[in-house]
């Protein structure tokens, strides 16, 4: 990778064939004493549904269309598969990423 990849940076991820390559809002990295090296992601999506577990991006220049965040779509995998960096969320984008989280998973 490029460069050191943080949370709230969108990166392209591919994902191989078993998955549908994509933007991702990378929400943990991993450090050099965890466990697994797992990034933590949730996917972004251009089928904007308004529902609870979804952050409007609005329009963004690094993205082609208007996108949401999914949080409904947490995942991790292997870090090698963050590809290329896209763009950052706003402090405030991320505030609400972090809420919907808790609200979601009932933190």
């Amino acid at each position: 990778m490029p460069t050191e990849v943080k949370p709230g940076e969108v990166w392209f991820a591919d994902l191989g064939l078993a998955e549908k390559s994509r933007p991702v809002l990378v929400l943990s990295f991993p450090q050099e004493n965890d466990a697994r090296s797992l990034v933590v992601v949730a996917p972004l999506t251009s089928q904007i549904r308004g529902l609870r577990g979804e952050i409007q991006l609005g329009n963004v220049s690094w993205l082609p269309k208007l996108s949401a965040v999914n949080i409904q779509g947490l995942a991790s995998f292997d870090r090698h598969k963050l590809v290329r960096r896209m763009g950052v969320l706003s402090k405030e984008q991320m505030v609400e990423a972090k809420k919907s989280i808790r609200d979601l998973l009932e933190l």
